[in-house]
C-alpha cells in the first residue's frame, strides 16, 4: 500500500530551448490538490503535445517514484529545472512504490478508480529538452528509473492522500525492474536474453506495442534503433545506431 502525495497535471503547451523551434508538450505539470476525474484516458485537465506518442487508454496515467529525484539530483546537480516530484511530467507522485516491488499486471484501488500497469516509460528528447542537455532520456532508459504507466478498469476520482491497493498480481514473476531491463538491456548479447523476450512477449497484461517489439526481437535477433526517440530531431545527422544481433 502506498498513498498519493502529490497529483499533477497540466496542458499541452511549447516547451523552449535555445537554438531549437519549440514544440508542443505536456510534460510540465503543476501541483492538483482537490479530487480529480480520471477517465479512460487520463486525468481531467491533463494533455499530451503528441498524441500519437502519448497519453491514451494504455498509457492513461503516468507514475514515477519520488525515490528517484535523489539520484537524478546527484548526477544533475546543475540542472535548470528543480528535479523534485513533478519534474518529469508524471501524473501521480508517491513513496514505497518503486520498479523493483511493482509488477507489470498489477491491479490497484486508487481513490474510487481500479488502475492496471500496463507498461513501463520509453522517455524521449522532450526530457532532454526539458533538462536542457542531451543525454537526459538516455540516462533514465538505462537506469531502469523510468516510471509506468496504467490503464484504467474503472473510472473514479483521484485525490491528494489516496491509495494505492493491491487488489491483483497476475504476474508475479514480472516486476518492472526486470521487464525494462529486457527492454533495454545493458548488454544485448546478455546469455538468457532472448529467452527473456520471448517470455515477455506473452504477457497478456502487457500493452500490445510492447509485446509485438519482443516478439520482432525474437524474431530478428536485434535491437531497434532508438535514436529518434532519444536524440532530439535536429541532431539526427548521426550516423543511426546500428542494431546489435544477439
Amino acid at each position: 500500500m502506498s498513498v498519493i502525495d502529490t497529483l499533477f497535471t497540466g496542458r499541452a503547451a511549447p516547451l523552449a530551448r535555445d537554438g531549437y523551434p519549440p514544440v508542443a508538450s505536456g510534460i510540465v505539470k503543476t501541483a492538483q490538490s482537490s479530487p480529480l476525474w480520471l477517465s479512460r484516458n487520463g486525468l481531467a485537465g491533463d494533455e499530451q503535445g503528441d498524441a500519437v506518442y502519448h497519453g491514451g487508454p494504455e498509457k492513461a496515467v503516468h507514475h514515477y517514484a519520488v525515490e528517484h529525484y535523489a539520484w537524478w539530483q546527484a548526477c544533475h546537480h546543475d540542472s535548470p529545472v528543480a528535479l523534485v516530484a513533478g519534474a518529469f511530467g508524471e501524473n501521480v507522485s508517491t513513496h514505497g512504490m518503486t520498479e523493483a516491488n511493482v509488477h507489470i499486471g498489477d491491479i490497484y484501488r486508487a481513490g474510487t478508480a481500479i488502475v492496471q500497469v500496463s507498461q513501463g516509460r520509453q522517455p524521449c528528447w522532450k526530457l532532454n529538452r526539458l533538462l536542457r542537455t542531451d543525454g537526459a532520456a538516455l540516462a533514465m532508459q538505462m537506469s531502469g528509473a523510468t516510471g509506468w504507466y496504467y490503464r484504467v478498469l474503472q473510472e473514479g476520482w483521484l485525490a491528494p492522500g489516496d491509495r494505492f491497493d493491491l487488489l491483483e498480481r497476475p504476474c508475479p514473476g514480472w516486476p518492472l525492474r526486470r521487464l525494462i531491463a529486457a527492454l533495454f538491456p545493458v548488454d544485448p548479447q546478455a546469455p538468457g536474453l532472448a529467452q527473456e523476450w520471448q517470455e515477455a512477449a506473452a504477457i497478456d497484461a502487457l500493452t500490445a506495442n510492447w509485446r509485438a517489439t519482443f516478439a520482432r526481437r525474437v524474431q530478428t535477433g536485434a535491437l531497434e534503433d532508438w535514436s529518434r526517440r532519444l536524440v532530439e530531431p535536429a541532431h539526427h545527422t548521426a550516423t543511426p545506431r546500428q542494431p546489435t544481433r544477439n
